[in-house]
C-alpha cells in the first residue's frame, strides 16, 4: 500500500513552512478546512491547518483518514514547557500523550478504550533520528492536551500535579484519539515556544508574538521524517 501522509498544523504559521516545502501542490477545501495534497520528502502527502482546540483536530484527522486515505498522521507545532527537561526551541516528541481537562476513564469506554494515547514506536524513532539530523535538541515526552491556552503558573502546577507532562498544548491527544479511532499510526511534534507561564501568555497572547522561528524548527523536522517513514 502506498504511504500517504497527513501532516498537520493548528495555525497557518504551524503549516506555511511545511507547505513551502511540498510539490506538486493542490487544494481542496472540505468541512471549512482546506487542504494541500503534494509531495514532499518523496512522499505523497496531504497538509492542513486545522485549527487549534481538540474539536477541529479531531475533525480534521477524520477527514484525513476518510477523504483522503492518509495511512499516517504527523502533527508538528509549538508549545508550553513545564517539565524543564528541554528549553525554549528544543522538540518534545510525544510517546505519550492525554489530556488534561477531560475524563480518561469515560473516554474509554468507546474504541480504542484508552485513557492515554501512545505514539507509533517507528515514527518516534524516525522523529527522535530527523530532530539528530536537523542539529534540533529533542527528547522523547509526555504531551498534555487541553482547550484553554495554558498561561500562568498556578494552572501549569495544577496540570502537573494532575499528569506530569512534558509541554501543553491544545490539539495532540484528539489527534491521537481519533487517529487511534481509525488505526492509523502517528506522532506529534512540538517545538518548546514559551514556558507556559505569566511570560509566555504575555508573549504569545498579549503582544502576538512571531512564533515562527519555532514553527520552522517544527518544520524541517517534519520534512526529514518524511523522508524516514
Amino acid at each position: 500500500m502506498e504511504k500517504i501522509i497527513g501532516l498537520m498544523g493548528a495555525m497557518p504559521d504551524e503549516i506555511a513552512p511545511i507547505a513551502a516545502r511540498m510539490a506538486q501542490r493542490a487544494e481542496e477545501k472540505i468541512g471549512g478546512v482546506t487542504f494541500t495534497t503534494g509531495v514532499i520528502g518523496g512522499k505523497r502527502a496531504v497538509l492542513c491547518c486545522a485549527g487549534m482546540g481538540k474539536a477541529q483536530a479531531a475533525a480534521a484527522v477524520q477527514l484525513l483518514a476518510t477523504h483522503f486515505g492518509a495511512t499516517h498522521i504527523v502533527f508538528s507545532g509549538i508549545a508550553g514547557n513545564v517539565s524543564g527537561r528541554v528549553g525554549v526551541g528544543d522538540v518534545i516528541v510525544g510517546g505519550e500523550v492525554v489530556y488534561h481537562d477531560g475524563e480518561p476513564r469515560m473516554f474509554a469506554e468507546t474504541y480504542p478504550h484508552l485513557q492515554s494515547f501512545h505514539c507509533d514506536e517507528g515514527m518516534i524513532a524516525a522523529a527522535l533520528d530527523a530532530c539528530r539530523a536537523c542539529g534540533v535538541t529533542a527528547v522523547r515526552g509526555k504531551i498534555a492536551t487541553g482547550d484553554c491556552f495554558v498561561g500562568d503558573r498556578a494552572t501549569k502546577a495544577a496540570i502537573v500535579a494532575k499528569c506530569a507532562p512534558d509541554c501543553v498544548e491544545m490539539e495532540g491527544a484528539a489527534v491521537a484519539h481519533i487517529a487511534a479511532k481509525n488505526d492509523l499510526p502517528c506522532v506529534i511534534l512540538r517545538a518548546i515556544s514559551d514556558n507556559a507561564d505569566e511570560a509566555g501568555f504575555e508573549k504569545l497572547v498579549v503582544k502576538q508574538f512571531d512564533v515562527a522561528d519555532y514553527c520552522e524548527t517544527a518544520a524541517r523536522v517534519s520534512a526529514a521524517l518524511l523522508e524516514r517513514i
